[in-house]
């Protein structure tokens, strides 16, 4: 048993379809604007909590409690192929298992 919708009857009056047509569209229009303002509303919001947390972040830093950001220029230059981490060799039976 297969359950389909019956199909919608077009009204044949010029003025019914305008006016389906324009509240249509004014659908169209509140939707849009609801999307903008939630746009706007996210985009505000992230904006306050960024410079809410560089704020704290500095408070912080002149308290002493986190040290100064520096840039790391006394350090030797990082070598992109060396592959960084902690290793631990498995035995088996007395050697090293190759995996």
């Amino acid at each position: 048993m297969r359950f389909t919708f019956p199909s919608p009857r077009r009204s044949r009056n010029p003025l019914v379809r305008v006016l389906s047509l324009l509240a249509g569209l004014a659908v169209l229009g509140v939707l849009l604007v609801f999307g903008v303002v939630v746009l706007g509303v996210l985009a505000v919001g992230g904006a306050a909590f960024l410079i809410w947390r560089q704020w704290k972040l500095a408070r912080l830093r002149a308290a002493g409690v986190i040290p100064p950001a520096r840039a790391n220029t006394t350090a030797a230059p990082h070598d992109s192929n060396v592959l960084e981490g902690e290793f631990v060799v498995i035995q088996q039976q007395g050697r090293p298992v190759h995996h």
